[in-house]
């Protein structure tokens, strides 16, 4: 694109809320950072508006997905991968449990707000662990399997699981209000 035009194959941009754009040019560090980053402001950014209550619908039946649902899955994923799996906190998991292992989407019980400050407090403990690492070869160990993973894998996943969830934000967001674009 030259100058600030934008073309008309573009999708719409919502008003209200910012994002820093990632840079186009840079470490892999501060790629993979910036990446994320913009994923989880483009997840809240979808939420943005709603009052509690519609961020509790399930708007697109039979899937019991909700925002508020997301943004309880999403708190639980940052802290098992990065707290847990890489720097290996001891914490408990949330909503989540081996008898109930879907209760981030199907329990919808406690406070919205209180959902979403829980994910960004995991978003910025986060920020501090990635920070933290002296680089993105520092490896973590998986519970399950007992092997290494490394900080790099577990960021190219987490792009990969927001950008997953935030296809699932934009379809409830326009079956709740008729909202679409970023």
């Amino acid at each position: 694109m030259t100058g600030t035009s934008v073309p008309k194959h573009f999708a719409p941009r919502w008003d209200g809320g910012t994002r820093d754009d990632p840079p186009a040019v840079g470490g892999e560090r501060e790629i993979l950072g910036a990446v994320l980053d913009w994923q989880r402001a483009t997840f809240e950014r979808k939420c943005a508006g709603l009052p509690p209550e519609r961020l509790s619908e399930r708007a697109v039946p039979p899937s019991g997905l909700s925002l508020h649902g997301m943004a309880r899955h999403l708190a639980g994923v940052e802290r098992w991968w990065f707290r847990i799996q890489f720097a290996g906190e001891d914490v408990p998991m949330l909503y989540y449990s081996d008898d109930d292992p879907n209760q981030d989407f199907d329990r919808l019980d406690g406070d919205v707000s209180e959902a979403f400050a829980v994910w960004r407090g995991e978003c910025e403990h986060s920020r501090q662990i990635v920070a933290a690492a002296a680089s993105l070869d520092e490896t973590g160990i998986r519970k399950k399997t007992g092997e290494p993973i490394s900080l790099r894998r577990i960021m190219v996943d987490m792009i990969a699981e927001y950008a997953r969830h935030n296809g699932h934000a934009d379809l409830l967001r326009e079956r709740i209000d008729g909202a679409t674009g970023m």
